[in-house]
């Protein structure tokens, strides 16, 4: 038992000083260098800055400079600028209900003072004469007259130099530099009309400078060729845009780094955008891949709240169901539209196939570049000459009616159809037609770009699914079945309240369920389909992201997962002989058929082999 002599001396309550209030502030702004780079480069671009240029030392924990042609801050305002809280952004706090600048709080300046050694010198535009002021550690060590263009120079050096215990945090200075590259990439995309470059230790290492549109800033962020790699999207709905490039199911990575989301113009990451993206892609990516997209969201700034997170990374939506839904439908009928020959597919050449099995970073560049043009055109684009002789498809179209029997035709046959003239390259089926099966897997088939190599049994499975699913969205309702024993779930209070609230909304996705105590529920019926699945996984699953997204694909997928299989032990075998009128109806459905690029495990269906990478294997014209 404590008597009074042991009882601890409570510790009285004080006013932190200033200085140390500012570097505890400051840890909620400045995590490391990267966060002041992005918070100046926000800055740069509130100010109206056609250029910017960035310099770092050290991974930027000895140096960072970040340098404008905005309008600049006037004499009288640059000590205002640097103390907390002092903004020219917004002036009330109803504006935080509508910002629509990158910057608001004023706090980016007063943070990196409070933990670094910092210098600005600015000039307005159409002033004479530029103003400096230096800061280390809050404290003003400088304000006179300067020599600068018109625009600000904002320099941290020393970063944390008194704070030591926060140095001990940071990561390598490589590893700081390439966060530091990665917030500039991010806000280059978000900004194609203004240019950046970033330097370290006097060498340039991104340059990026100002482009017309969101397609030549692409090619410059994610590499040359990601235009030819990705199709555009932009889709307008009651107040909601959705802007940018996806790229080919084909074109993927093993992570998620390449993916950048903007909501009016600010890079975020957001769980509900990145939630939609995979929902989109889920039919049309191998398992473990990821999709490489730029896409802006664009919408009336009172509908999202930008002022949830410490360093603005993260926002949220008024609606999040409408913008998740949004986001999704408009993903998915891009993907779903996709046809042979609509896009051009440069990772579906059988050059890439070979030169870079499937699984590993990025694509291959094709085997030779054509003297003329892009190997990888939709075919309208198509010129009839190619080296080798050009296919009159006329020819080749009456030869797949009149085929009866074999799977290949005589030589005689093939011969006259490769040496009549060629037919207008609108006659041409984007996959060609069949000229032979190879070893009772593959269909071969003579297009006017050269070869293309269709694996039949996947193609077909894609052709299987896509009737199957089609079947399952045309009926009223999805098809439930009774359980013969239902399954009771033990939830927490909430997530019961949360169930029983949203049963209408789980009935229509094929789940009926209903409370059966404080904390419980029970599941009656499920979709027919998953009859003898896992119902108390499913249950919890949907549940749990329902809650999470205000929406749920958890039944649909795993329905789908079940057709899916279906599908796949339904359609044509390995080995199995086909006539050419087979392989020809196979090749047209895939024409006509949503996602024929890829079977249901996200593998490509067929791969292209255009004749200038068939003329540089065999050295044609050197």
């Amino acid at each position: 038992m404590n008597t009074e002599a042991d009882a601890p001396t409570p510790a009285r309550i004080r006013r932190l000083p200033d200085a140390v209030a500012d570097q505890i502030a400051a840890g909620e702004v400045v995590e490391r260098p990267a966060s002041i780079v992005k918070e100046l480069l926000e800055n740069s671009i509130d100010a109206g800055a056609g250029s910017v240029a960035i310099e770092i030392e050290r991974g930027g924990v000895q140096r960072i400079s970040v340098r404008d042609d905005g309008c600049g801050i006037a004499k009288d305002e640059l000590r205002l600028a640097v103390t907390r809280h002092a903004t020219s952004k917004i002036e009330r706090a109803a504006d935080l209900e509508g910002v629509a600048t990158l910057g608001f709080r004023g706090e980016a300046l007063a943070s990196a003072a409070a933990v670094a050694m910092l210098t600005i010198v600015s000039r307005p535009l159409g002033e004479r004469s530029a103003w400096s002021i230096e800061i280390h550690g809050s404290t003003e060590q400088r304000f006179a007259p300067a020599a600068h263009p018109p625009g600000t120079t904002v320099e941290i050096r020393e970063l944390f130099f008194n704070t030591p215990a926060r140095r001990k945090f940071l990561k390598t200075e490589r590893t700081e530099a390439l966060h530091i590259a990665e917030a500039v990439r991010r806000t280059a995309l978000a900004n194609p009309g203004i240019g950046f470059r970033l330097a370290q230790s006097g060498r340039t290492v991104e340059d990026y400078p100002h482009v017309e549109s969101l397609a030549e800033r692409m090619e410059r962020v994610l590499g040359e060729g990601f235009a030819e790699r990705s199709v555009p999207i932009d889709e307008e709905v009651q107040g909601l845009r959705l802007w940018g490039r996806v790229s080919l199911p084909t074109h993927s990575h093993s992570r998620t780094n390449r993916q950048f989301f903007f909501v009016n113009g600010r890079p975020v990451r957001d769980r509900l955008a990145g939630h939609a993206v995979r929902q989109a892609y889920r039919d049309v990516m191998f398992h473990g891949r990821h999709p490489i997209f730029a896409l802006h969201l664009d919408l009336d700034p009172d509908l999202v709240d930008v002022n949830v997170h410490p360093r603005k990374e993260e926002v949220r939506f008024r609606d999040e169901r409408r913008v998740h839904d949004f986001l999704f439908g408009k993903l998915a009928r891009v993907l779903r539209d996709l046809r042979p020959g609509d896009t051009a597919r440069p990772d579906s050449t059988l050059a890439a196939a070979v030169a870079m099995p499937h699984g590993t970073e990025g694509s291959a560049a094709p085997l030779a570049t054509p003297a003329h043009g892009s190997q990888h055109r939709t075919l309208g684009e198509l010129g009839a000459g190619r080296v080798g002789g050009p296919a009159d498809y006329a020819t080749l179209a009456k030869l797949f009616e009149r085929s009866r029997g074999p799977a290949t035709s005589s030589p005689n046959e093939l011969r006259d159809a490769v040496e009549l003239p060629p037919a207008p390259a609108g006659d041409v089926p984007p996959l060609g037609f069949a000229v032979a099966q190879l070893h009772g897997v593959y269909v071969l088939a003579q297009n006017a770009d050269g070869l293309v190599i269709v694996d039949m049994h996947a193609a077909h499975e894609r052709i299987t699914y896509e009737k199957m699913k089609a079947s399952l969205i045309d009926t009223d309702s999805v098809p439930r079945q009774r359980l013969l024993t239902p399954v009771a779930l033990d939830l927490p209070g909430a997530e019961a309240d949360f169930v029983e609230a949203n049963s209408a909304r789980f009935e229509a996705l094929g789940v009926a369920l209903e409370r059966s105590g404080p904390g419980s529920i029970t599941v009656r019926e499920v979709p027919a389909l998953l009859a003898g699945a896992n119902v108390e996984g499913l249950a919890r699953d949907m549940i749990e992201e329902l809650a999470d997204t205000e929406t749920t694909t958890v039944a649909r997928e795993r329905q789908e997962r079940a057709l899916a299989s279906a599908a796949c032990h339904a359609s044509v075998r390995a080995g199995r002989q086909l006539s050419l009128i087979e392989m020809n109806a196979l090749l047209r459905e895939m024409e006509v058929t949503e996602n024929a690029g890829q079977c249901n495990h996200g593998r490509p269906t067929f791969v292209t082999l255009p004749m200038q990478a068939l003329d540089a294997m065999f050295q044609r014209g050197r």
